[in-house]
């Protein structure tokens, strides 16, 4: 079995470089019910509280737009159902405080950052252990 269906091509982003220069993002030809179908319920699952999904989407929004993040959260939707398939496993929800928990020195770092620019003055105490 080969590792991405054609059916599947259609919500995988596009890998085109040239002498280390990354060219085009450009999702490639698919099946375009299947693409529907997940912008259709990665629109949905941005809109959940309180999700993965909806802490992806709104990383990304930032960034790259409302298209792009809905389209990479499409993806991230279809790598999930293959993987629940593939794995027989179930769906186990990260939160939406996963990408905060995930490298918390960063995101500490990242605002204290942003408040120093402000012109405030900040000491960081924990107020309780964490796991």
């Amino acid at each position: 079995m080969p590792d991405t269906l054609p059916a599947f091509a259609g919500m995988c982003p596009g890998n085109r470089e040239s002498a280390g220069k990354r060219l085009s993002g450009k999702t490639r030809k698919g099946d375009p019910w299947l693409r529907t179908a997940l912008v259709e319920a990665a629109h949905a699952a941005t809109h959940c509280k309180d999700s993965y999904l909806a802490a992806q989407y709104h990383r990304l929004v930032l960034r790259r737009g409302g298209k792009k993040a809905t389209i990479a959260v499409g993806h991230t939707l279809l790598v999930i159902v293959y993987h629940v398939l593939a794995d027989e496993k179930a769906y186990q929800e990260l939160g939406g405080n996963y990408f905060d928990n995930y490298d918390r020195q960063a995101v500490q770092k990242r605002l204290v950052h942003r408040l120093e620019k402000l012109g405030y003055e900040v000491t960081l105490t924990p107020t309780s252990p964490t796991a």
